[in-house]
């Protein structure tokens, strides 16, 4: 684990607005067909969180564009449903399955079925887990994604000049997810020494990723949770300065039990709270100071690599990789595609979302 963090954290500098590493722009799906009929199979996770139909419809697309044939199901976060759904396609006989799966540990049996058809897996997002049937991941390097929201942490709070200290709660995100752990072990990384002396007080005494996970990624079990915690520490005025949420989904749901609890006033302002994906909701919560900071990872350059991935695939030939080393499945070694994450604030979000044309400016409210 050691020397896993040394080497992430070697290269875990703030990105700037460059999309993929190594890649160049974003397709928009507008590119040039190939005249390819083959069809291709896309598993996504549910449609309840904006950023997956995000994913979904930009894969669709730019899939769509190059001439393929696109099967796109999602679970609604019910595994058996995505264990159906993928063995379904592979009944049907997709060429290659992208799978961001529900469970990363419950695939290994539908995964023997697609090599044992001769089908190719592509990990999207999530890696899955315990099985050599799964060919390629491609992601954003989410072991930077928590480091960015560390190192935001540790910057606005003066950490590095000896402030402090400062109170803290921390959230995870879905213990099924393999990403979760990665975005806390990003976080930590920067964090926890300042934990370690004193200069961030968690005051709940909930550190661990297994007390602080969310199952589901879900806003209203977040919510709760933070609902819980103000009670037990905060209901008495004492200050809480960060909340540490992985993603937008949690965020929200902080956000919703901060306002409940009368944060958002000149005497009780909102402690400094991170995120990840930025969603409308959460953009509009950054515009009004109620979220401090976001990660965007914009889909749009995701599924624009996953194409190239699959079309060379399809050409029979090796999808393109930049990372060989770092994500094991417990099983393999699975060769990657890592995108960067890029930090979004109030003073940057126009630049990077409204500009990119990757939202109007009516859609943030």
């Amino acid at each position: 684990m050691k020397k896993f963090l040394v080497a992430i954290l070697a290269v875990a500098t703030l990105a700037s607005f460059t999309g993929c590493a190594k890649s160049g722009s974003a397709s928009t799906g507008s590119s040039t067909s190939t005249g390819s009929s083959e069809k291709i199979g896309v598993a996504m996770p549910t449609k309840s969180l904006q950023r997956w139909n995000e994913d979904g419809t930009n894969m669709k697309a730019q899939l769509e564009g190059k001439g393929y044939k696109v099967d796109l199901q999602y679970a609604e976060n019910d595994v058996n449903t995505q264990v159906s759904q993928i063995e379904n396609m592979i009944t049907a006989g997709d060429k290659v399955l992208v799978v961001a799966a529900i469970d990363g540990s419950a695939l290994t049996d539908a995964l023997q079925k697609a090599a044992d058809a001769g089908i190719k897996v592509i990990a999207y997002d999530r890696l899955i887990m315990n099985t050599p049937n799964v060919d390629y991941y491609a992601t954003f390097d989410n072991f930077k994604v928590g480091v960015i929201q560390g190192q935001y942490v540790e910057s606005k709070l003066g950490l590095k000049d000896g402030k402090g200290p400062f109170n803290m709660e921390i959230f995870g995100g879905s213990p099924d997810d393999n990403n979760a752990k990665v975005f806390n072990a990003g976080e930590m990384s920067v964090l926890k020494p300042y934990i370690d002396n004193g200069k961030l007080v968690v005051k709940s005494g909930q550190v661990d990723f297994d007390k602080v996970a969310i199952s589901g990624w879900k806003s209203e079990a977040a919510q709760a949770r933070m609902d819980n915690i103000i009670t037990a520490n905060y209901a008495n005025g004492t200050k809480l300065d960060v909340v540490l949420s992985p993603n937008d989904s949690l965020a929200i749901g902080v956000v919703a039990s901060l306002k409940s609890a009368g944060y958002g006033t000149a005497d009780k302002q909102f402690p400094v709270l991170t995120g990840q994906d930025c969603d409308k909701p959460n953009v509009s919560a950054l515009k009004n100071d109620q979220q401090s900071m976001d990660v965007f990872k914009d889909t749009r350059t995701l599924a624009s690599k996953v194409v190239e991935m699959v079309s060379a695939i399809v050409s029979g030939k090796e999808a393109p990789v930049n990372d060989t080393k770092t994500y094991n499945n417990g099983s393999k070694v699975v060769p990657s595609f890592l995108c960067d994450p890029v930090s979004v604030t109030k003073d940057n979000y126009k630049q990077i979302l409204i500009d990119s044309g990757y939202y109007k400016e009516a859609d943030i409210q």
